[in-house]
């Protein structure tokens, strides 16, 4: 059933309402009259059709959780099915950023250091050289190609013991979630040792009849290969992919009826600690000096060579803009390891953050599994996160992306009285917009839209997870529906 309140009735209560901050605590319940014809400064009311017409037109099956407030006082001005908890999908990624930034602070900076475990002497190092992550989400090839050379430029010449990979800042975690197919590259690893969102670049083409493949570490400026990853080119038609690790290795194999004649993709990694020092030891080759194949291991020592992130605020919003999983992840282990010491798993780290927004945010009906939103056990209600967005306002608002309005054909619609500005989230028959609009008059509304229909979504195997039948076409009908809701919300409290 929706719940709405006349625009009479917000501006004749948002005086007293207005006595607390964005951040305070909003009105937990209000009076929702029906709003009436002429009952808006004595004119006719908009006339737009009601929330259960338009996610009934949207015929989605399952369950709409949807809620608007007025993003000043957090006064609910319309809801449906807004106590129902449902996958949120990507708009988990807000709250991991709010998460983030309240634990670390937004000037934190992530490290990745170059540790000797050893003397120095006439440019030898008499010990271990440990490539030591500090739980940066960022590092990528290049930067991997700058350390080598501020370690040549440190004095280093020569190492005489082994080359240790040191990722235990974070714990590791094989993939983000088991429910998804081995090889899509959004569910990788997670480790205190990062690199390229541990992705590795699958490249092939047919060249006499045959077929050459590449596995490397491609940046904007270098395409190192590497050989931890290895791909087998099998002669079948399905499945597309398997994945199995052996030796310390992650083995693909891929079937030659899916390849045509050439083509490239990114493919998870599972063991991201000896990707970066394996690309690391090459970069090192390249200053004349040589190491040993990188081990995994834990050292310490004096820093030779630290590098650091961009801050976290920027950190934030580059996460939330690409909706990048393994930067959330990351992030987010890393915010619970500061609160409460390092996590065991990525669900203890869910804990945590759902207690904190609990907490700080008001979300005592949601509970989140991880900090990317990948995993469909977590559940919040589209009330939770709309009140979130309010008592966060001033923090998370600037950080959100443009949500542009679009006509039936998807083309964006330029000057449109709504603007927008949100996180959109996806998995497969779940779609989830949560942010704010700003109607015409020049009222702020924040809002959160979950729709899913886990029936179906249920059914999915494994290997189809990638692309459903129908999920593209539900997805699309989903975005239509949201567009339509704050839609009819600009019409009725910001025209």
């Amino acid at each position: 059933m929706t719940r709405r309140i006349s625009k009479r009735f917000l501006l004749t209560s948002a005086l007293s309402a207005l006595a607390g901050t964005a951040l305070a605590r909003p009105p937990e319940r209000s009076l929702r009259p029906v709003m009436r014809s002429g009952s808006v400064a004595g004119t006719a009311a908009p006339r737009v059709a009601s929330a259960e017409a338009l996610i009934r037109s949207a015929e989605l099956g399952g369950d709409v959780s949807y809620a608007v407030a007025d993003a000043k006082t957090g006064l609910i001005l319309e809801s449906g099915g807004d106590r129902l908890g449902l996958p949120p999908a990507s708009t988990t990624k807000a709250v991991t950023a709010l998460y983030a930034l309240d634990t670390l602070g937004a000037g934190h900076r992530f490290h990745t250091e170059l540790v000797a475990g050893g003397q120095i002497s006439g440019g030898v190092l008499k010990g271990d050289l440990i490539l030591k992550g500090g739980g940066d989400p960022t590092l990528d090839t290049d930067r991997l190609a700058k350390l080598a050379a501020e370690l040549k430029a440190a004095g280093v010449r020569e190492v005489r013991g082994r080359f240790i990979v040191d990722g235990s800042a974070l714990p590791f975690i094989r993939q983000i979630d088991r429910a998804q197919p081995d090889h899509v590259s959004y569910n990788p690893a997670i480790s205190g040792l990062n690199l390229n969102f541990n992705r590795v670049h699958f490249e092939w083409k047919r060249q006499g009849g045959k077929w050459r493949v590449a596995m490397d570490a491609r940046s904007r400026k270098y395409r190192t290969e590497v050989s931890f990853a290895r791909m087998q080119i099998a002669a079948r038609e399905t499945p597309v992919y398997t994945y199995s690790e052996r030796g310390g290795k992650d083995r693909w194999t891929v079937a030659s009826a899916a390849l045509g004649n050439g083509g490239a993709r990114w493919l998870p990694v599972r063991q991201p600690e000896i990707y970066a020092g394996e690309v690391f030891r090459t970069f090192a080759r390249a200053q004349g000096i040589v190491l040993d194949a990188p081990r995994k291991g834990r050292g310490g020592g004096r820093v030779i060579v630290r590098q650091q992130s961009a801050d976290l605020r920027t950190i934030c919003h580059d996460f939330l803009k690409y909706s990048n999983n393994m930067m959330a992840e990351a992030i987010g282990l890393a915010a619970s390891a500061a609160r409460a010491g390092k996590p065991r798993s990525l669900k203890a780290s869910g804990a945590e953050m759902s207690r904190f927004a609990a907490r700080k945010l008001g979300m005592n009906d949601s509970a989140f599994v991880d900090h990317s939103g990948l995993g469909d056990d977590s559940r919040a209600t589209a009330r939770d996160m709309a009140l979130a967005m309010v008592r966060a306002r001033a923090a998370i608002a600037p950080l959100l992306k443009p949500f542009p309005m679009r006509d039936e054909r998807r083309r964006v619609i330029k000057g449109h009285p709504i603007t927008v500005h949100a996180k959109t989230g996806t998995l497969n028959f779940v779609s989830a917009l949560s942010g704010f609009a700003t109607g015409e008059d020049g009222t702020d509304m924040a809002f959160a839209i979950i729709a899913a229909n886990m029936d179906v979504r249920s059914k999915i195997t494994r290997a189809n997870r990638e692309r459903p039948r129908g999920g593209r076409s539900w997805n699309r009908r989903a975005k239509a529906l949201q567009q339509k809701l704050i839609e009819r919300w600009g019409a009725l409290y910001a025209s």
